[in-house]
């Protein structure tokens, strides 16, 4: 079973916030799977620059997606792109829901908006704010550069970790202490070895 991205991110940062709570200088970053507004929201926190991907909301059968709505969590409404206006509904949990209902019925965009019968509703996240912060400064081309520039590194030495058969993809110990001990000694030699090829490049 592979380990939770919270909990993941959890683990990491313990230790440095017990000793230092602002990490400042420092960046993290992830795929789709670590864009949770929570993991966002924890990395902030601690002052890490979260380079995490936070996936875009879903658009289905080319329908208006929730970004089309403005959702004004502090007021607790949301606003369709026609403009009406309706009240959220939140739950003890942080979660809230809009439901526009007889609203759609006459409503002119109604095709481009939904199918249900009982019109439009938004299922609005309790991190709601953070993943649409997220979302648009994803959109910035220089972001988007920087990103594709430097994760994709980090993916390849997971490669080179991963690629022999006693390598990194399973433990080959038990416990924690021999875990850790085990992927030190990999990391060191996966080192070794890219050393060497850098050695046997350079002009003799």
């Amino acid at each position: 079973m592979g380990v939770q991205p919270n909990r993941y991110i959890a683990d990491v940062l313990a230790p440095a916030e017990a000793t230092n709570p602002q990490q400042s200088g420092v960046e993290v970053f992830g795929d789709a799977s670590y864009g949770s507004g929570e993991i966002v929201d924890r990395l902030e926190d601690a002052g890490i620059e979260a380079n995490v991907k936070v996936q875009g909301a879903v658009s289905r059968d080319g329908l208006y997606s929730q970004d089309d709505f403005v959702v004004d969590t502090k007021a607790c409404t949301a606003r369709c792109p026609q403009g009406v206006i309706v009240q959220l509904r939140r739950s003890k949990d942080g979660f809230a829901s809009a439901e526009f209902g007889a609203n759609c019925a006459a409503c002119p965009q109604r095709e481009r908006c939904t199918k249900a019968k009982a019109g439009r509703s938004l299922w609005v996240h309790a991190r709601h704010d953070t993943l649409v912060r997220s979302r648009k400064r994803q959109q910035d081309p220089a972001w988007l550069k920087y990103y594709r520039a430097t994760r994709p590194k980090v993916e390849r030495k997971l490669a080179h970790v991963m690629r022999h058969r006693h390598g990194g993809r399973r433990a080959r110990v038990r416990g924690t202490l021999r875990v850790g001990q085990d992927f030190a000694l990999l990391g060191a030699a996966v080192n070794l070895k890219r050393l060497a090829t850098l050695w046997a490049r350079a002009p003799q």
